[in-house]
């Protein structure tokens, strides 16, 4: 029987059903990270749609979604499981007058006394799998990416107290990078790679549309016309970095609640702080108003 994902069409539409319009040289990625059980590493700029795109497969896939977000400083024990101590020093108290320090030993060390993390959770989980987001691991440092080497060239893990735990299933595993720095070179070669731009205007067009339906066709495509000048030359050079999709939609959502019909100077004004998180990007936008609405 036909799944979802027989062919690369099927998985363009079954993501457009759920709202993710994605280019074919995406999708081709995502269709053989999942046809060669191969990490998708995805990096671009920040608001995309890497973290979405965990979203929607989870959605067309029927697999839940366990998400990682990393952050510098972050632990092993974050990421793959932490020992219940309570529990073990319970077992502990009620086993010592009747067992050896040796048997006390094997028992808590046991499957049963593990907190499992998302790596773990994702190895464990039975088939059809899991999808498991490695969100923003370029924040994460180099010791927690030599890490994550085992889990993303074998899908397997290694537990001192317990041994090596593998895959039920292989998890359709995507990585996402904001670039902050340069991943290492070991983990990229464990992963296939693809980089996601800025979306042409009409696949813009189609996202805000399809994620803001209540909103007019014009005030749509004067939001994604508005939106794809303010990220071309020479605009995007005023600013320290342009909108993402994110922001096209949550400025849309946030024109209809305002009951906006058309874009105008003063409107735009009010709600930059939408489309741009730092101050100075709000008070460049200022002296372009003009420019800027030439296309509209």
């Amino acid at each position: 029987m036909p799944t979802p994902h027989s062919t690369i069409d099927d998985l363009t539409r079954a993501l457009e059903g759920v709202g993710y319009h994605a280019p074919r040289q995406l999708v081709t990625a995502v269709f053989l990270a999942m046809r060669l059980q191969r990490p998708l590493l995805l990096e671009g700029e920040p608001g995309v749609g890497k973290t979405e795109l965990a979203k929607a497969l989870a959605q067309v896939l029927g697999q839940p979604l366990l998400r990682l977000q990393c952050y510098d400083g972050m632990e092993q024990r974050e990421a793959l499981y932490e020992w219940n101590h309570a529990a073990q020093l319970l077992r502990m108290r009620a086993a010592q007058a009747s067992a050896t320090p040796e048997e006390i030993e094997r028992d808590i060390y046991q499957a049963r006394y593990l907190i499992r993390r998302p790596l773990l959770q994702a190895l464990e989980a039975p088939a059809p799998g899991a999808v498991l987001l490695i969100d923003e691991v370029d924040r994460a440092d180099e010791p927690f990416e030599a890490f994550l080497l085992e889990y993303l060239g074998e899908y397997q893990v290694s537990i001192p107290e317990l041994g090596t735990v593998r895959a039920a299933a292989a998890p359709l595993t995507l990585l996402t990078s904001n670039r902050t720095r340069d991943l290492n070179d070991a983990v990229k070669r464990r992963c296939l790679y693809q980089w996601l731009d800025y979306p042409e205007r009409e696949r813009e067009l189609a996202i805000v549309r399809s994620q803001v339906p209540q909103a007019s066709t014009a005030l749509t495509e004067q939001i994604t016309q508005f939106v794809s000048r303010l990220r071309s030359q020479p605009f995007a050079n005023a600013f320290q970095r342009s909108p993402g999709i994110a922001e096209s939609v949550e400025w849309a959502k946030a024109l209809v609640a305002l009951d906006t019909l058309t874009l105008d100077p003063e409107v735009i004004q009010d709600t930059a702080g939408i489309l741009f998180k730092q101050r100075e990007d709000v008070a460049a936008l200022q002296p372009l108003m003009d420019q800027l609405l030439e296309v509209q």
